[in-house]
């Protein structure tokens, strides 16, 4: 019983803004914040809880207090709106279109994730942004999920690198990065009510480390709660998630934004972890966190030193963004920034199938090129319901192509299908939509029968992946199937570049060993990027950071029948075995693994070792290799590390990423590659004892090119 006293004491006693971390590290913030507390009134208080416009709350003028200020988001920084999310229709508000989610989760590149956080802090800054919201990284539990592209990948330790300096990246330019949507956000279908049944372990293991990173070593100022509920409780007044996890156990300092209209209580939230409530319509006054708070508090039913907690936390944050002395005026649309979007298109674009070898399209008799299929003029900076951008240019892919041969080669396009439904189009018009266009096929198969190559361009695009509403299906719409078939069968050199965020069913050209490449939604130089990689002056590094299955059945939300779950409830059943963790270790074949991607390049592994054979459960193991390029072109390859555990006490997956580098090579050159790997790391989450245990015993260290192509292995014992 005393025990039970003593942590309940520790809690309380960590859980209110006079023991923040913060403000430990800095005593004159501390003091400075303080002062303004002791100045506002209740009304000043309570109006920084809430919104007050679309993006913003308010600040107490009188005080020096400016409003907080936020915008969407991962794309870049969203035109200006006004009521009912109406364009602003400003001439100044137009801004670097960055690439998306997944397809900076294939770069495989920390780099990259940071990259284009400064770039987009310095936009947002530009721009009189205070929070960013972003990044977004829940785990791709299921290819259906409408935010699919959003995000990043399916598995938590990629993820959380990746989250980990994309944050780091915003916030160096004095932009709060608010990661979202924490947590288990990984459906769109039914988000507003449904709730999520996870085990702790599933809990710990996936879909909560990323977010543990962002905060403990990204250090973020700000988190945005998911619209789901957990275990039975709103994410917004979740106090298991927002309050034991967050706050108590990770110790975040900063600001908990509700999602726009995700809040459903006063005295819940409030109590329960929630800082700020924002939403999309006025009055705004009456938002729970408005009138209702105040008058809670006047019922003594939320106290005035929580109400000066969640205050305390904002002035933190802003003391941070727009009451630094240190940030910049910001910059947007720069050529760094496009340097920036290009470099991140061309280390994600995936090079799936190259049987022919068409790619790279270097052949000097390669005069006359057909260019095929909507997504070759489409642009990708807008569409489907959710964050935009309004962007000062985008490439699209023909225009990269012309940009790249100009009086080289002679292009000629057709459209082959239309891609004629919207995100919110009924299901009878999408099935409409899908039917082949024989019409526009015809035309294109002309086009094809005339060229010396035909490049086609299908997949998705940002109606079709969309926030708001999860996809029916993986399968190519628009009839673009039929489309591949009638221009391959008339020119057997056809090359396939597929546009997507997400996993589409691409069985049937892998089968009929069709040259395949994979581009994403890729920001503003997108096109341009996509031309250097289809042409050879860029060799493809990127890597598949999710599984491609045979078919939509084969993945574990499916397979299990748990997605979209019934009466408003869907149970992970899968727990672990989320992503290749179910298709390793349940032996089920996918299309594509995870972590796969080919390259010009030939790369050959050698000499896998470790420093030590023994290990202590708190040591630390370096794991080394020789890598050679053993092929005639310089180029990037992802080396993957991946651990098992033999005799496990547990249920384990198979494999499990616990480490990658990304390595330039010349051609012929080899490198010693070191990665290093924390015995911690290869800890499971005891559910029972409510922490993080290392096994004693074997442990299998695997090397490879994906999850499915492991070369090289050595095995490790660690003890107590």
């Amino acid at each position: 019983m005393k025990t039970k006293y003593i942590i309940a004491f520790f809690l309380f006693f960590n859980s209110g803004y006079r023991c923040s971390l913060a403000q430990k590290k800095d005593p004159e913030l501390d003091i400075k914040i303080k002062a303004l507390i002791s100045k506002m009134t209740l009304e000043e208080k309570i109006g920084m809880l809430h919104a007050n416009d679309l993006f913003s709350s308010a600040g107490v003028e009188r005080l020096g207090i400016p409003p907080l200020v936020s915008d969407d988001g991962p794309l870049g920084v969203r035109e200006e709106v006004k009521v009912g999310w109406l364009p602003a229709g400003l001439t100044t508000d137009s801004a670097t279109f960055f690439p998306n989610g997944s397809a900076i989760a294939a770069t495989w590149n920390p780099e990259m994730a940071y990259q284009y956080g400064v770039a987009l802090g310095e936009e947002a800054r530009a721009r009189k942004k205070n929070v960013i919201l972003a990044p977004a990284f829940n785990i791709a539990r299921t290819p259906l999920c409408g935010r699919t592209y959003e995000y990043y990948s399916e598995d938590p330790f990629l993820n959380s690198r990746l989250a980990v300096r994309a944050v780091k990246g915003i916030q160096s330019k004095n932009v709060a990065a608010c990661v979202k949507h924490y947590a288990l956000n990984n459906q769109e279908y039914d988000r507003f009510k449904v709730n999520v049944e996870a085990d702790e372990r599933t809990l710990r293991e996936i879909y909560l480390p990323a977010f543990k990173a962002a905060v403990q070593e990204g250090d973020a100022w700000a988190v945005m709660s998911a619209y789901n509920k957990f275990r039975g409780v709103f994410c917004s007044e979740n106090k298991y998630l927002l309050k034991d996890i967050l706050k108590d156990q990770w110790g975040f300092k900063g600001v908990v934004i509700s999602d726009w209209g995700g809040t459903h209580s006063t005295v819940t939230a409030a109590k329960n972890g929630l800082d700020i409530e924002m939403g999309t319509e006025s009055p705004y006054e009456q938002y729970y966190f408005a009138a209702p708070l105040f008058k809670a508090v006047k019922n003594n039913e939320v106290s005035t030193a929580l109400i000066d907690e969640k205050v305390y936390r904002i002035l933190w944050l802003m003391h941070h963004t727009s009451m630094s002395d240190n940030h910049s005026a910001g910059q947007i649309n720069t050529p760094e920034h496009a340097l920036t979007t290009y470099n991140i298109a061309k280390e994600s674009i995936v090079l799936l199938k190259n049987n022919k070898k068409l790619l790279p399209l270097l052949n000097a008799g390669t005069k006359k090129i057909a260019v095929i299929g909507d997504n070759a003029i489409r642009t990708f900076h807008n569409g489907g319901f959710g964050a935009g951008v309004k962007a000062k240019y985008e490439v699209n892919a023909l225009q990269g192509l012309y940009n790249r041969l100009g009086k080289n080669a002679s292009l000629r396009f057709a459209q082959g299908y239309n891609a004629l439904y919207k995100s919110t189009d009924s299901e009878e018009q999408r099935i409409t939509a899908n039917i082949p266009d024989e019409s526009l096929i015809s035309k294109a198969v002309d086009e094809a029968k005339n060229a010396d190559v035909a490049i086609v361009f299908i997949g998705g695009n940002r109606e079709v992946e969309s926030e708001g509403k999860d996809r029916k299906d993986i399968q190519l719409p628009f009839g673009q199937e039929a489309l591949v078939a009638a221009v391959s069968a008339a020119n057997p050199n056809t090359i396939i570049v597929v546009v997507g965020g997400a996993p589409y069913v691409l069985t049937k050209m892998d089968n009929a060993n069709h040259t395949i490449l994979w581009s994403w939604y890729n920001g503003s130089e997108g096109g341009n990027a996509l031309a250097d990689v289809i042409l050879g002056k860029v060799n493809p590094s990127g890597r598949l950071p999710f599984t491609f299955p045979v078919k939509l059945e084969d993945s574990p939300a499916h397979a299990l029948g748990t997605y979209p779950g019934s009466e408003f409830s869907t149970e992970y059943k899968e727990g672990i075995l989320v992503g290749y963790r179910w298709y390793d270790t349940k032996h089920i074949a996918p299309l594509y693994p995870f972590g796969f991607g080919l390259s010009y390049s030939t790369f050959l592994y050698s000499d896998a070792s470790t420093d030590k054979q023994l290990y202590p459960a708190d040591g630390k193991i370096m794991v080394s290799i020789k890598l050679k390029n053993g092929g005639t072109q310089a180029g990037n390859e992802v080396v993957q590390l991946y651990a098992s555990k033999s005799e496990s006490k547990v249920d384990r997956p198979e494999k499990e990423l616990k480490g990658f580098t990304k390595v330039w090579l010349e051609p012929g050159e080899m490198k010693t590659l070191r990665i290093p790997l924390n015995v911690a790391d290869l800890a499971y989450f005891d559910a029972k004892m409510m922490r993080w245990k290392v096994e004693e015993g074997t442990y299998k260290l695997m090397i490879g090119s994906s999850s499915r192509d492991i070369k090289l292995s050595r095995e490790i014992t660690v003890s107590r």
